[in-house]
C-alpha cells in the first residue's frame, strides 16, 4: 500500500501568498502527495490573553501575544481557493487544517480529499461535530492526548458518543478516519517520539494509523512507514533561517525530497511477505551454493566415502543435501580432484 505523504507547509509561508506558491512547487518537486496549510481567522482561534508557547518564543526570538504572532503569519481566507487551484494546476493534492468553524465551512466549499484535524482540537466538541457533518474523510492528529481522548473524539466524529444529539446525523465511520500518532513539541526529542504508540492506537481503536512527525531529521517517519504507517505528515520550509515559530523544526526542500525517496524505497522493500527466490538473486544460486566434489582422484567402481568426497562451490552439481545418499555409492566413472561427483 502506498503511504500518503503530506508536506506540511503550515504557516511557514509567513503570511505571504507568493511564498506559499513556492512551497507548493517545492512539495511537488519533492514527490509529496499533498501540500497542507493551516487555515484560521486568528481572532476566532486565540484570545488576546493567550500566551505564546515556549517553543514559539524560542524560535521567533520575539515575545508577544500568541494572537499578535498568528495575525502576522496567517494568510487571509481569500488566498486558499487560489492556492487550491494552483495545486490542481501543477498536479499535487491540496489540504489545509481548519482551526475554527468559519475555516471549516470555507475549506468544505473549496473541497479537499481529507479534513485534517490538528491535535489541539481533539477536545473541541463543536468543532468535531462540524467536521463530521461535512462527511469528508478525516485525518486526526493525536498530540498531547490520551488514548481515551482519541477514542472519545472518534465517537463524536462517528455520532456514537453518548452526548450526540438526535438531530446530529454524521456519515463518518471508523473506516473514514486515519489517526496519526503525534507529539506536539517542536522539535520532539527522540526519547518522546514513541513510535510503538502508533501500533497501539491501531490495535486498541481499530483504525488506520499514521505518523505526524515534529522531530529533527527524517529517520522517524521512515521508521514509521516500516512499522505500517499509512500516512506521514512532516513540516517543511523553504529555509530554516526564515523567521517564524515552526521553521526550525521543519525540513528544507532537499531534505523533504530525501524523506519521500526513502519512504518510497522502504515501501518497495517491504514487499508482499511471501518468502521466495527472487529473479534478481536466482543467477547467484549456482555461484553461492555448493555441490559434492572429489577430494582426490577416484577410480570407477571405487566407493564414495567421507575421505574422498567433499562439498565446494559451484552449486550446479549434486546437492550436499544428498550427502547421505552419496556415501557408500560406487563411483560410476573416474573423477579428478575438485570434479563434480555424479551419482
Amino acid at each position: 500500500m502506498k503511504t500518503i505523504i503530506i508536506a506540511e507547509a503550515g504557516v511557514n509561508h509567513n503570511g505571504d501568498f507568493e511564498t506559499a506558491k513556492k512551497m507548493i512547487i517545492a512539495a511537488k518537486e519533492a514527490g509529496a502527495d499533498y501540500v497542507k496549510f493551516q487555515t484560521a481567522v486568528p481572532e476566532l482561534v486565540i484570545s488576546e490573553f493567550a500566551p505564546q508557547a515556549e517553543y514559539q518564543k524560542e524560535n521567533t526570538g520575539v515575545v508577544e501575544s500568541q494572537l499578535d504572532m498568528c495575525r502576522k503569519i496567517h494568510l487571509p481566507l481569500s488566498d486558499y481557493k487560489p492556492l487550491s487551484d494552483f495545486c490542481k494546476e501543477i498536479g499535487i493534492g491540496f489540504m489545509s487544517t481548519p482551526f475554527d468553524l468559519t475555516s471549516i465551512d470555507l475549506l468544505a466549499e473549496i473541497g479537499q480529499d481529507y479534513f485534517k484535524i490538528p491535535s489541539g482540537e481533539i477536545t473541541n466538541l463543536p468543532y468535531l461535530r462540524k467536521i463530521a457533518e461535512k462527511g469528508t474523510p478525516v485525518i486526526l492528529s493525536t498530540g498531547m492526548s490520551t488514548i481515551q481522548e482519541v477514542e472519545e473524539a472518534i465517537q463524536i466524529l462517528t455520532g456514537i458518543h453518548p452526548t450526540t444529539p438526535e438531530r446530529f446525523k454524521p456519515t463518518l465511520t471508523r473506516d473514514d478516519i486515519i489517526v496519526l500518532h503525534c507529539n506536539t513539541q517542536y522539535p520532539t526529542p527522540y526519547r518522546d517520539i514513541n513510535l510503538r504508540a502508533m501500533n497501539t492506537l491501531a490495535k486498541e481503536l481499530e483504525v488506520k494509523t499514521g505518523f505526524s512527525d515534529h522531530s529533527l531529521g527524517i529517520e522517524a517517519p521512515i521508521a514509521a512507514v516500516a512499522m505500517g504507517a499509512c500516512v506521514i505528515e512532516k513540516h517543511f520550509t523553504l529555509s530554516r533561517e526564515m523567521a517564524g515559530p515552526d521553521h526550525k523544526a521543519s525540513l528544507e526542500p532537499d531534505e523533504l525530497k530525501a524523506m519521500v525517496t526513502s519512504i518510497r524505497h522502504i515501501e518497495e522493500a517491504l514487499g508482499d511477505g511471501v518468502k521466495r527466490v527472487t529473479d534478481s538473486e536466482r543467477p547467484n544460486i549456482e555461484i553461492a551454493r555448493k555441490s559434492i566434489v572429489a577430494t582426490r582422484p577416484i577410480k570407477k567402481g571405487e566407493l564414495l566415502t567421507e575421505e574422498n568426497i567433499y562439498v565446494k562451490r559451484p552449486g550446479n552439481g549434486v546437492s550436499p543435501m544428498l550427502w547421505d545418499k552419496a556415501i557408500g555409492t560406487v563411483a560410476i566413472r573416474d573423477f579428478a580432484p575438485d570434479e563434480l561427483i555424479e551419482l
